[in-house]
């Protein structure tokens, strides 16, 4: 396992402003916080960063200060999602010269029926090869029209030097990847509802994106699950996993950025298409912490 993988990652948010402007000063300030945390890193510009609403030069603007205000060991993936091999390759080296530790890549969508095993292993291959920043390939059909990694192209994709592991966010999938490739490959579980399994499985840690509200408790159960700390670590688990289905199960990075409102850092509305939450639903967020003692 990777020792900078190892621990807990937060999927970082990107702030906005009334207007639905970026909010550097936000992020830079929700930084601050995370640099003093137990987090072991972040995901900048994925599905919890809106990566997708924003531009390029925002993407950029916001990996620069995700960058330059991270702790002093903290680990940086940053997500290139893009549709060409071309497009994906010039991003991934500006966040390679910004410094990131990592690249993520998620497989392009918009030609989903073309997107068979060997195009996702030329496309991935393509796109590590062109760089010296190692790899991490990103399985989240939700987030890419369904389109799931398999287990064959997973062990192929392994094979290549500069592609160091899998982030999976899918459901019922993170056992056969670990099985397949654990000791030549880093299998980062995405969701708070397998972590600790993968966790117990051979992952070096996780994504999670209730480390964006609360990175202490997320960090808690790392330590206790890989210490063996096994009688403790399952009640803390069941916490966390009603509290992720209540938070970001709830309403998605809407939810996740209303609680860390209720939190104190600053989380405000995601951008639109996406919609603020309803008042039904932030009432039974707000009561659900309150009544959990997490705020």
């Amino acid at each position: 396992m990777d020792p900078k993988l190892m621990g807990v990652f937060a999927p970082i948010t990107t702030p906005f402003d009334d207007k639905g402007e970026v909010a550097y000063d936000k992020l830079k300030e929700n930084m601050k916080f995370y640099a003093k945390s137990s987090l072991k890193g972040y995901l900048a510009l994925g599905s919890n960063g809106e990566n997708k609403s924003l531009t390029n030069q925002e993407k950029e603007k916001v990996l620069e200060i995700i960058i330059k205000n991270k702790g002093a060991n903290q680990t940086v993936m940053t997500g290139c999602i893009f549709e060409s091999t071309k497009e994906t390759i010039e991003f991934a080296r500006i966040a390679q010269s910004l410094g990131t530790d990592f690249i993520t890549l998620l497989p392009p969508s918009y030609f989903k029926k073309e997107m068979t095993d060997p195009v996702l292993l030329k496309y991935f291959t393509d796109v590590a090869s062109s760089l010296t920043t190692p790899c991490l390939v990103y399985n989240a059909p939700q987030f890419c029209g369904g389109t799931t990694l398999s287990v064959s192209l997973v062990k192929d994709l392994a094979k290549h030097p500069n592609i160091v592991g899998v982030k999976d966010s899918s459901t019922g999938n993170i056992e056969s990847f670990l099985f397949a490739v654990r000791d030549t490959f880093n299998v980062m579980p995405g969701s708070a509802n397998f972590f600790m399994n993968g966790l117990i499985m051979g992952a070096p840690g996780g994504v999670i994106s209730l480390a964006n509200v609360f990175p202490e408790i997320t960090h808690k159960l790392y330590t206790l699950t890989v210490n063996k700390n096994y009688e403790e670590a399952f009640k803390l688990n069941e916490k966390i996993i009603q509290m992720n289905k209540t938070v970001s199960g709830t309403g998605g990075v809407a939810a996740v950025k209303y609680g860390m409102d209720l939190a104190g850092l600053y989380g405000g509305n995601p951008r639109l298409p996406l919609l603020p939450l309803s008042d039904d639903i932030r009432k039974k967020i707000k009561e659900y912490l309150q009544k959990e003692g997490m705020i």
